[in-house]
């Protein structure tokens, strides 16, 4: 069976970053970089977005297009005979299906908001007002199925459309309009009184700040946005790599691409900061800032209401294109192990997530009691820890490893796999670093994670 390819460059780059552009940008990282000091950790993140995330984004590419497979089917084509790097497919899938069973519900939540702002629901209530429309809505596990369910079946339809009409046509529209949007709301958020203090703070690095926060916290912390936000290490870019022709070197698209995340995050940040110092408000709150935080700023804000439902406008948009990019993955795998047909495989997940998405949704409500983690935690914690703390950097590591050693694929086959086609070539002088010290890097952010989560403090 032929595989489908993208219809265009633009198509394959605005839908490998909406993969990669998704609430790590617009959620985590803003309170991330409000959270270690502004201006100064946003340099470290930049570095080592180049650092880290670049070189293992052209090693899934280089896999997905040399095997033309998704990551089900990718090892068993290039591995040597008598290997089991096969055996990576189904850590590969749990990941992108544990990453659904918690990304789903958040995506509800975006649409709920925008409903919730668009009705005016926000309006005139103060921050204990706004923070109990929140509590509310986590207490409705019916409600909250619903929109959960509601954003699996949009999402699996455009799928199911295939990948030009539904997939490429989709993204590229919503990708673009997300641009718009930041835009817009970035112009609006930095003409508000007070703004400039927001600005300082997120673009002019304040270096003591980092003994603030204490040096080595704040590099872990860069090190570990700058590894997540790009969703490495389960596949889930892979499969863009298994769509593109040889025409163009894989470096240069990866550097197009990171580029383009990178941009996303830090317009979001200009819409952020200025807001939040504009109006007296930490950014460095969590995950509260986008659902408690930012509609107390739009209900200050003249024209807020407006401005509110463009933001959350904006917020569907970026988890529906990651949703989007990883459920393509998920229909990949069940068309590559099994052979049934794209619609099938999306009317037959589109069930499957629903079902494993429920534990999230009740993890706020009838299932709070369980609290894995200690007193406030839940369930999307727990799957977040699995995905984010676990998944992804071992699975980076069986890329780097299975690229780079020769009792895998190999150095010299990845690299001639990277530089096919014209554009920028991969820098052979990096192959030591991307050889031992890379994959050391990766094992230490692993290690950390484990040690900040269960030995902090």
């Amino acid at each position: 069976m032929q595989r489908e390819k993208f219809s265009s460059r633009l198509g394959f780059i605005l839908i490998s970053a909406g993969c990669a552009i998704g609430l790590g940008n617009v959620w985590r990282f803003p309170y991330i970089v409000g959270k270690y000091g502004g201006a100064a950790f946003v340099l470290i993140y930049l570095l080592f977005l180049i650092l880290l995330g670049l070189p293992i984004m052209i090693m899934e590419f280089s896999v997905g297009r040399a095997s033309r497979a998704s990551a089900a089917l990718s090892f068993d084509k290039l591995e040597p005979k008598g290997t089991k790097w096969h055996g990576f497919k189904f850590f590969a899938m749990a990941g992108n299906y544990l990453l659904m069973m918690f990304y789903t519900t958040i995506g509800g939540w975006m649409i709920q908001y925008f409903i919730k702002t668009a009705a005016g629901e926000f309006e005139g209530l103060d921050a204990n007002g706004v923070s109990g429309v929140f509590s509310d809505m986590l207490s409705h596990p019916l409600i909250m199925s619903g929109f959960m369910a509601l954003t699996v079946i949009l999402c699996f339809t455009i799928c199911g459309m295939g990948l030009q009409k539904g997939v490429e046509k989709i993204t590229k529209i919503m990708m673009l309009l997300l641009l718009v949007l930041m835009i817009v709301l970035a112009v609006r958020s930095v003409t508000l009184p007070n703004a400039a203090e927001g600005l300082k703070f997120y673009l002019f690095p304040d270096f003591s700040k980092l003994n603030e926060y204490g040096l080595f916290d704040t590099i872990f912390a860069a090190m570990g946005q700058a590894f997540f936000t790009l969703s490495l290490g389960i596949g889930a870019i892979a499969i863009f790599g298994s769509y593109i022709d040889k025409n163009r070197s894989l470096t240069g698209e990866a550097i197009c691409v990171t580029a383009l995340d990178t941009f996303v995050a830090l317009i979001a940040g200009m819409i952020i900061f200025p807001s939040c110092f504009a109006y007296a408000v930490n950014p460095g709150e969590g995950p509260s800032l986008i659902f408690v935080t930012l509609p107390n700023v739009f209900n200050n804000m003249a024209g807020g209401r407006i401005w509110g439902t463009l933001f959350f406008l904006f917020m569907i948009f970026a988890s529906a294109s990651t949703i989007i990019a990883v459920f393509e993955n998920i229909i990949s795998f069940a068309v590559d192990l099994t052979g049934c047909s794209r619609k099938k495989a999306a009317v037959i997940n589109a069930a499957v997530i629903i079902l494993l998405s429920l534990p999230c949704v009740l993890g706020f409500n009838l299932l709070s009691g369980f609290q894995p983690f200690g007193e406030g935690s839940n369930i999307l914690d727990l799957e977040d820890f699995l995905v984010s703390n676990n998944l992804l950097p071992l699975g980076s590591l069986v890329y780097l490893l299975f690229c780079t050693r020769r009792y895998g694929w190999g150095w010299n086959n990845f690299l001639a796999e990277a530089d096919c086609g014209k554009g920028i070539k991969f820098p052979k002088w990096a192959r030591i670093y991307i050889t031992w010290i890379l994959p050391l890097i990766v094992l230490f952010i692993f290690i950390q994670g484990y040690l900040s989560k269960f030995f902090a403090g």
